[in-house]
């Protein structure tokens, strides 16, 4: 009986028993012997070059059934076509011969969906941002200053494009949270609709931090270094600290900084690697550092577009052949190349050399790499000041007319009561970094209340002097000065004015201590500046005397944004009588650099009463009389520069008076206040100033302006 849900295999697959006769009536044979399929074969020619030989036709085959919607005719039978021969082509669908349609000319418009409809119809969503979990840890705020939801300013096309930014979000979360040591922080966002506000989202972002990894074993692997452990000590992390990541970069920053500066120029931080462990909630953190060569400095060499040979570069090195490393020092020689002006790129980098140097160093030298910049330039300035008018400078220079930094520079200025014009040389760096060497001509036309003047004048000077770009604790300044003027100065013993001609020749001497943070803005510290001028007047008789003055400014910071400064200055002329000199070489006060509030030299002794001659209806206005100078002076000032962003607002009390005596006797002080506005500049400040005097005399106006650049002092 068979069994049930069995059945006897059959089909050519069901499996044979040995007496199982089977179906292929050949058994195993092959269906084509051998023999005849070899013989079967086309011969083949041994040249590879010979052509192809014509295939045989011994039959046709079938044509492919055309596709939907294409009419093409039907081949003839093929019993009627010849033996041997192919059929005829069927004719060329005319539409198939046409040309494709150019691509420009192609609807380009992309179909409209049910989706696109609805879409186009839907109004801009608008949506809040809720961040929860990441004010906890001091997050919030760096989180809002980077998300994309809040970038959104809370409007957005769509739910989905919200989502969007939630997912961009989430890893943002993630990644903060990790920078502060929080490796199993998630964060996730979701959107919720606000009850009864149509087309209203929320979208939450809820991060959790989890708990904080700290540092455990903290390796170093490093080269032997002098002193010993010098890698180690200025990787400042330690066991225990969070694994913050501006911790760790800040860390393995100052080991790529402070190395060059104690002679490894060539160090290289590598890659860290920090080693988590779940359980312990702690990193071990290694750091490979390649230090390279402990090294001293060699010689300066230079390749490029040569602005300065090698024996003008040797002035400018701050160290000397055979000293330690020291990046700082590098980039003092380049910074100081950087502020010759001359040129358009210049690079100083450290090369090695393979020689030994002292206590076991290699010696490495400073390639200067040099590119030429452009040597001409013009520049100009402005300012106005009640009393002494507009006054308007404008300059040419050429850097580098007479090298190495030989410059000639020609100047003219114009104002209301002012014109002149200069020519001078000068040669920075000459012979000794920073020292400057200058010499020139100058013709100059004054017309003030003071004085009435036409001066020519021959100069030449050395000066060590601090630039924008080099403030110096010290400098000093000496030269010589020939000086021809004709002015008009008040004879008292006549009671009128005259014209009198000068020869003077002097030999100004300075010397500046200055320990303020800024040369044309300082906020803290102070200065103090001595001028001595020997000098010898020739009118008439030879009368050598001398003019002295000390100024001192100080700065203090009340906070980031209010800084005090004060100024005290007095001065003397020793040695002549104040007729004796010229009147441009007297003291006055008043002006935007003096006592602000007073005219320009309005302050200090004046002509008699009895010089003025009356109107036409017999007064005589005190306001005409003309200062006539004196040998003494001295003036004070106090501003409280308060700044916010660009712009600041000083208001200010000065005080000040010239005398005819030697020496400022104190009395009769002149005391002015006002309000000024500064705009800050990379330059420096541009100043406008609006004062009125206190205590004013007959004749003095109630208000002054001044507009100039740069502090007040």
């Amino acid at each position: 009986m068979t069994k049930p849900g069995t059945a006897p295999a059959t089909g050519p697959d069901a499996p044979r028993s040995a007496t199982t006769p089977a179906a292929d009536p050949q058994g195993n044979a092959p269906i084509v012997p051998d023999a005849t399929f070899d013989a079967a074969l086309p011969s083949l020619s041994s040249d590879l070059n010979a052509p192809l030989e014509p295939m045989p036709q011994a039959s046709m085959p079938q044509a492919a059934p055309p596709q939907a919607g294409l009419q093409v005719p039907p081949a003839p039978p093929l019993a009627d076509v010849p033996a041997g021969t192919l059929p005829p082509e069927a004719p060329v669908d005319p539409e198939l011969a046409q040309p494709l349609t150019p691509l420009g000319s192609t609807e380009t418009v992309p179909l409209q969906t049910a989706a696109d409809v609805a879409e186009a119809d839907a109004p801009e969503i608008r949506y809040v941002t809720v961040v929860r979990g990441l004010d906890e840890i001091g997050l919030e705020d760096e989180f809002k200053s980077l998300s994309a939801l809040e970038e959104g300013d809370g409007k957005a096309a769509n739910a989905t494009q919200v989502n969007a930014r939630g997912k961009e979000d989430e890893q943002l979360a993630v990644r903060l949270m990790k920078s502060l040591g929080y490796y199993d922080g998630v964060a996730s966002v979701a959107l919720e609709t606000v009850p009864d506000r149509k087309g209203r989202l929320r979208a939450v972002l809820t991060a959790t931090p989890g708990a904080i990894y700290k540092l455990g074993a903290i390796n170093v692997t490093a080269n032997e270094t002098v002193p010993p452990n010098l890698v180690r000590e200025q990787l400042p992390l330690k066991t225990g600290d969070p694994i913050e990541a501006a911790r760790v970069q800040g860390a393995e920053a100052n080991v790529a900084l402070v190395l060059p500066q104690r002679g490894y120029p060539f160090v290289e931080v590598g890659d860290r690697d920090i080693l988590l462990d779940d359980t312990t909630l702690t990193g071990d953190y290694t750091l490979p550092v390649e230090t390279g060569p402990r090294s001293s400095f060699g010689v300066v060499r230079t390749e490029g577009d040569a602005v300065f040979d090698p024996d003008h570069l040797s002035i400018f090195p701050r160290f000397k052949q055979g000293e330690l490393y020291d990046t700082r020092k590098r980039d003092d020689l380049r910074e100081a190349l950087v502020a010759t002006g001359l040129f358009d790129s210049v690079g100083v980098e450290p090369v090695r050399t393979g020689k030994a140097g002292p206590d076991g160093t290699e010696q490495v030298d400073l390639m200067v790499r040099q590119t030429k910049g452009p040597w001409r330039s013009l520049a100009g300035s402005g300012g106005y000041g009640t009393g002494e008018g507009v006054k308007l400078e404008g300059s040419w220079t050429h850097r580098n007319l007479f090298p190495p930094e030989g410059a000639l520079i020609l100047t003219a200025v114009g104002g209301t009561q002012q014109q002149g014009a200069s020519a001078t040389f000068r040669r920075n760096n000459a012979g000794k970094r920073d020292r400057t060497f200058s010499a020139g001509v100058a013709a100059n036309h004054a017309n003030y209340d003071a004085f009435d003047a036409f001066t020519g004048t021959i100069f030449a000077r050395w000066a060590y002097d601090s630039t924008p770009i080099w403030q110096k604790p010290f400098t000093y300044a000496f030269g010589a000065e020939l000086t021809g003027t004709n002015e008009s100065v008040f004879d008292f013993g006549r009671n009128e004015r005259v014209r009198r001609t000068y020869g003077i020749a002097a030999i100004p001497l300075q010397a500046v201590w200055d320990k303020s943070d800024d040369l044309l803005n300082p906020t803290k510290g102070f200065r103090l500046k001595l001028n001595l001028s020997p000098e010898t007047s020739v009118q008439g008789s030879v009368r050598p005397y001398a003019r002295t003055m000390v100024e001192g400014t100080l700065y203090y910071p009340v906070s980031d944004s209010l800084v005090i400064a004060g100024r005290a200055r007095a001065g003397s002329i020793f040695g002549i009588d104040r007729d004796d000199l010229s009147p441009s070489r007297r003291y006055y006060g008043g002006g935007g650099g003096s006592v602000r509030g007073y005219g320009f030299q309005r302050l200090g002794p004046f002509e008699p009463v009895s010089s003025l001659r009356p109107d036409e209806d017999g007064n005589i206005d005190i306001g005409d009389l003309r200062p006539v100078g004196g040998r003494s002076i001295n003036e004070f000032a106090l501003e409280a520069r308060y700044r916010f962003g660009n712009f600041g607002i000083v208001p200010f009390i000065d005080a000040g008076n010239a005398y005819e005596s030697t020496f400022p006797t104190g009395s009769d002080l002149r005391f002015g206040a006002g309000i000024g506005g500064r705009f800050y500049t990379n330059f420096g400040p541009m100043r406008v100033d609006i004062a009125t005097p206190l205590n004013p005399r007959e004749g003095d106006g109630r208000i002054a302006l001044y507009v100039s650049i740069g502090q007040a002092f």
